[in-house]
């Protein structure tokens, strides 16, 4: 497996990592204990290095899961996970919204290096932006966990532009984790890439396959699957959308690879320190998408992929209006009451 750094931060992981919130956590099917702790085991011995998860997903189940799998070569990986969603830490039941109060940060911390049973969180991300707490307050916090050891390096996800600026300047950020993916390229678009480029903070796309949709496998949602909410994934616009799933077929077909490893390359040809996490809970899954470190796009195949993406609409919004409402959002000014 290939290797990269997120960014200038020194953090140097798998170019694919793995995302693994759908192991127990999003879909009407999860695997049990026993076969996600095999399946994430599974990729250390493929290669991969780098490991994502969060209080929430669960909440809590799918860190204890993480931890019991990546414990015995705690030495060889790099964990990252979140805070931020307003959780009862005694109970694991979401008290809805978000919050990064610092209180609520250290215990969040706590909680999350107990259940991983791990000494130090490699890579620390605000899950969503809170947008009653300054994020100098959020990164001085993190920045005071750090000197602790119980952090290593920050992180955000989806946060504005000017809340990332403003989060570097009190605590370098390692890395940014938003959705990026051929049918979902704001991040080129509203400033987020750029300021990477120029603050040297990597970037890590989750969702890189459209939540599975790119895969070309992916022909109906069921019911009790996070997806069924996502207007992205109504049956109409499915059927618009795949127009993607088309022009990734016809690229993969022409080099022998299959549309994930195609969507995956192209991710990985658009910055040296942007590092995929796709979720899977299939081996044969994870194989594939691992594959895509090889595949090298030509200038050609990139440019024919960009050329016909251009010309694509996806169809809906990538989130329900309440989960949107909490993507690219900035935190308020120092010195607002948290």
């Amino acid at each position: 497996m290939q290797m990269r750094e997120l960014g200038r931060s020194g953090l140097t992981v798998s170019a694919l990592g793995l995302g693994c919130m759908g192991i127990s956590f999003g879909y009407a099917a999860k695997l049990s204990r026993a076969e996600g702790v095999a399946l994430i085991r599974a990729a250390v011995d493929r290669g991969v290095t780098f490991f994502d998860t969060a209080e929430v997903y669960g909440p809590f189940e799918n860190e204890e899961v993480v931890g019991e799998a990546l414990r015995p070569v705690r030495d060889r990986v790099v964990i990252a996970t979140k805070f931020g969603f307003a959780i009862d830490p005694a109970t694991g039941a979401t008290l809805g919204g978000v919050t990064s109060r610092p209180d609520h940060i250290r215990r969040a911390v706590d909680g999350s290096l107990a259940r991983l049973g791990i000494e130090t969180i490699d890579l620390l991300y605000q899950h969503r932006v809170d947008p009653q707490v300054p994020i100098e307050d959020v990164a001085g916090t993190v920045r005071d966990l750090i000197a602790a050891g119980k952090v290593r390096h920050f992180g955000l996800s989806e946060p504005g532009v000017a809340t990332l600026r403003r989060a570097h300047a009190v605590q370098p950020v390692a890395a940014v984790q938003n959705e990026y993916s051929l049918w979902w390229r704001e991040p080129e678009s509203n400033g987020v890439l750029a300021a990477c480029d120029a603050l040297g903070i990597g970037f890590v796309p989750y969702s890189p396959l459209g939540k599975g949709f790119l895969t070309g496998a992916l022909t109906k949602v069921d019911a009790g699957d996070f997806r069924a909410s996502v207007p992205r994934f109504a049956p109409a616009a499915m059927a618009k959308n795949q127009a993607f799933v088309d022009l990734l077929k016809r690229v993969a077909e022409a080099r022998g690879a299959t549309p994930a490893q195609v969507a995956l390359a192209w991710l990985l040809a658009r910055r040296p320190y942007i590092v995929p996490i796709p979720g899977t809970t299939k081996l044969h899954r994870l194989e594939e998408n691992l594959a895509a470190a090889e595949v090298r796009l030509s200038d050609a195949e990139r440019s024919e992929i960009d050329t016909a993406a251009a010309g694509l609409q996806a169809e809906g919004d990538r989130y329900a209006p309440q989960q949107m409402a909490m993507v690219g959002r900035d935190a308020p000014p120092p010195g607002a009451n948290a």
